[in-house]
Order: C-alpha cells, then sequence, then structure tokens
C-alpha cells in the first residue's frame, strides 16, 4: 500500500463548455497516464476521458505534487473550468461517476464501461498501483450495485437516446430520413434509438464502412425502415436530404460543414424549420457557421440539458439510494485503505524482527555448539525464539490497528520510519554478542578492582 495521497483535477459538462471539454482531451488516456506518472513524486496515475468529462486522479508522495502535476496535464484551461479535488473527495466523485450520479443522463449505462475501459489503459501505462487498484476496482462495484439493486437506469438510459428526444421536440420523425455520422459507441446507440421511432430511413456514415454494415445488419433486425451504411465522403450528397442528423464521432475537425447542408432543398424552402442536428461528437463535429442556417436548428451537448433534467426528476428517489449506497462503500474503502496501511506498518515490524530473531539464534546456537544440540533441543529455542517475538510485537500490532481505526496516521508513520523493511540492513552487532561482551568487560573491570 502506498504511503502517497490522491488528488484529482476535471473538466466535465458541468464545469466547462464543450470547447473547454475538447481543450483539455488528451490524445488518449493511456498516453496522459504515462505522462503523469513520469513526473517525480507521482506513482499512480488514472485518466478518464469521454465526450462529457476529463477526469485525473493522481497519486503522490504528498498533496502538492499531485497538484503540481495536475496543473500541467491541464495548463491552459480556464481556472473556471477546472474542479480540484483532494483525497477522500476525489474517491467520493470517482464512485459518484461510476454510478452515474454525474452523468449528463443521470444513471446512464455507458460510464461504467468507460472507467472499466480508463482502468485497463492506465494499467498498460503502468498508472495503476495498490491503492488506484482499490479505488477504481470499488468505483466500478458501485457502480454496477447501482445498476441492479435500484431503477436508476431506468427509462432514458444514453446521450443517444437523449439525442433522438431533443430532435423530436423541433421535428417530427414519422417518415422522416436520418442520418448517424459514426458508428462508435456514442452513434451506435443514437442509431438504435433513432431506428425504435417511426422514421422511414435511416442512413450510417462512417469513416469504416465495413463497422457501419455490422451496425446496419444489426438495426434490420429491429426497425421496419430502410437502412444502409455510407463512407464519410458522401455527407456532401446525404446530409441534404436528411430530416434529422445525429452526429457522433472523435474527429479532430468538424466533419459537417455549412456546405453539407446548404443544398437546394435550403434554397427552396427558406422557412422551412424541420431540419435538425444534434452534435455529440467532443470536440464538435458540426462547424459553427451551419447554425446561421435558417432552415437548420442546430443543438450541441450543452442543450441536452433540457431533455435530462426531466431524467433527473423521475430518478430522484433511486438516486438517494444510489446516494446512501456510495456513502456505505465509500466508508468501506476508507477501512480497507487504514487496514492497508496499519498491515503495511504491521508486516515491516515483523519482517524487522524476525531478521533479528534469525541473527541472534544463529548466533546463540553457534556459541552453544551446533553439533552438541540435539534436535529436540535447537526446537526448544527456535520456539522460544518466536514466541519471544510474538507477545513483543502483539501489544503494538493492536495498537497500530486502533491507530489506523482511528485516523492516527501520526502514529503509523512514525511506526513505519522506526521498522522500516531496509531496518537492519547495515551490519549490526549482534546483541548476543553485545552481551557476551558486556559480561567480559565486567569481568575483567572487577579483577581490575581486586588487584
Amino acid at each position: 500500500m502506498s504511503a502517497g495521497v490522491i488528488t484529482a483535477a476535471r473538466v466535465t459538462h458541468g464545469s466547462g463548455s464543450v470547447d473547454e471539454l475538447a481543450a483539455a482531451s488528451p490524445d488518449s488516456q493511456q498516453d496522459a497516464v504515462t505522462d503523469l506518472v513520469s513526473v517525480d513524486g507521482i506513482e499512480e496515475a488514472y485518466v478518464l476521458s469521454t465526450c462529457n468529462r476529463v477526469e485525473a486522479y493522481v497519486v503522490g508522495t504528498d498533496a502538492a505534487v499531485g497538484r503540481a502535476a495536475l496543473a500541467e496535464l491541464f495548463s491552459g484551461i480556464d481556472d473556471e473550468a477546472l474542479v480540484r479535488t483532494d483525497h477522500d473527495e476525489s474517491l467520493r466523485h470517482l464512485l459518484r461517476v461510476a454510478a452515474g450520479l454525474e452523468s449528463v443522463v443521470l444513471g446512464e449505462d455507458q460510464i461504467i464501461g468507460q472507467v472499466r475501459t480508463a482502468y485497463e489503459d492506465a494499467r498498460v501505462a503502468g498508472g495503476i498501483g495498490s491503492m488506484l487498484e482499490s479505488a477504481v476496482t470499488k468505483a466500478i462495484h458501485v457502480g454496477e450495485r447501482a445498476r441492479t439493486e435500484t431503477a436508476i437506469n431506468e427509462g432514458v438510459v444514453s446521450l443517444g437516446s437523449a439525442a433522438t428526444r431533443l430532435a423530436a421536440t423541433t421535428v417530427s420523425l414519422d417518415g422522416a430520413t436520418a442520418l448517424v455520422v459514426g458508428a462508435g459507441e456514442m452513434g451506435q446507440l443514437a442509431a438504435r434509438s433513432l431506428a425504435d421511432a417511426d422514421i422511414d430511413e435511416l442512413v450510417i456514415a462512417n469513416r469504416t464502412v465495413s463497422h457501419a454494415d455490422h451496425l446496419v445488419t444489426e438495426l434490420g433486425d429491429r426497425t421496419g425502415a430502410e437502412t444502409r451504411a455510407v463512407p464519410l465522403e458522401s455527407l456532401g450528397t446525404i446530409a441534404t436530404q436528411a430530416d434529422v442528423i445525429v452526429t457522433a464521432t472523435g474527429s479532430d475537425e468538424p466533419l459537417l460543414e455549412r456546405r453539407h447542408l446548404a443544398g437546394d432543398r435550403d434554397a427552396i424552402t427558406p422557412t422551412d424549420a424541420g431540419r435538425v442536428v444534434v452534435d455529440l461528437g467532443q470536440p464538435r463535429d458540426v462547424a459553427p457557421a451551419t447554425d446561421t442556417l435558417e432552415t437548420i436548428t442546430v443543438y450541441d451537448l450543452d442543450d441536452l440539458q433540457t431533455v435530462t433534467e426531466e431524467t433527473h426528476v423521475k430518478r430522484a428517489d433511486a438516486a438517494r439510494e444510489v446516494e446512501t449506497m456510495i456513502d456505505r462503500e465509500f466508508d468501506l474503502l476508507c477501512d480497507q485503505y487504514k487496514r492497508a496501511r496499519a498491515d503495511e506498518v504491521i508486516g515491516a515490524m515483523y519482517e524487522s524482527a524476525a531478521r533479528i530473531k534469525e541473527r541472534e539464534l544463529k548466533t546463540a546456537i553457534s556459541q552453544l555448539g551446533d553439533d552438541s544440540l540435539t534436535p529436540a533441543q535447537r526446537e526448544v529455542i527456535e520456539s522460544m525464539a518466536d514466541a519471544l517475538v510474538n507477545q513483543l510485537l502483539a501489544p503494538p500490532t493492536r495498537s497500530l490497528r486502533e491507530a489506523a481505526a482511528e485516523d492516527d496516521w501520526s502514529t503509523i508513520n512514525t511506526a513505519l520510519q522506526l521498522f522500516d523493511p531496509d531496518f537492519g540492513d547495515e551490519e549490526v552487532p549482534s546483541l548476543f554478542e553485545n552481551a557476551r561482551s558486556e559480561e567480559r568487560s565486567a569481568v575483567q573491570f572487577e579483577a581490575t578492582d581486586d588487584d
């Protein structure tokens, strides 16, 4: 168990804008972890980057080291958009994230898979040690419990389904032509949600058409709409024909520009407000200039708040149940850390004592004469040494466990320094030899005094 502390920082849909989220997003979670653990004093790191949040957790030798490393990772981000937390608050927040309490769509299911993926990325990058192993696995456990034991994920459970709901507030989906740009996880969720509506046609545009084909095959079994896959190069033609467009890619640059949407249809019906684009991309998939078209209504992640507020109201009771669950699991996690810290010190204490015991046994048996001792006599001597060690260490063992339970970290850290595993590596004279030396000195002193 590391003796460090956890600190964290984040930019989320609640603290920053879509553009600030994009600016905070690392090239990859794994690369971000690699950068963090390369900083002096940082022992572990975990980074979670999704379309709604960029969060980083580090274990440092102290909180100041952790805050400095995180400041470098989020350099250039406005202070008002960046939320910083210390040990306990960071742990509790991670549990809330995995449970879906911090999501745009309260209780949505996708976040727990994203937490798992970030965990694997951090492991590959060498960022997961004993502290974050306990924290992240506990968060995953809480997320699973929240979804199996409460109704937190009933109803609208993803941004994809929320996008469909938002689009339906602007245009009628009956008989509509829908276009989904991107066949990744978010695009798949949006496509499935649209397929369940009464649309006539669903087009999936993706850079790799074969990936979109797999989705088309799946959707063919659940919708009566005509469904097909096209390459991104077809956007210029397909986008002008779509009534509803949902974009969900990880592209660094906008894929949909004004020219993709301002076709003949817009020129003929300039007052028609019956087309809508929902941009779930992070960074944005839709160029800002598109919003100037009178015939198009463009929504982004910030606009989904209106849809998700209704979900929050419906799931309020379930959210309270999850909050109670998190309180209990957080206490268990803290207790786990306390026990581990105490066990670390206790283990070091027994390790040091064992080395001293072995050294003294070797010296004593040598002085008594190896050949003169029977196996039974040797066993008696060794058993006595074990008993002495165990009886002497029993009281400090109890004291250390009590100190951990009472958050007495001063005692714990002092004991760790006293019984460091490296203790005893230096050449220290045998206690038995010291005793014999002192005895000889006393005899010599008495002989001198008699003279």
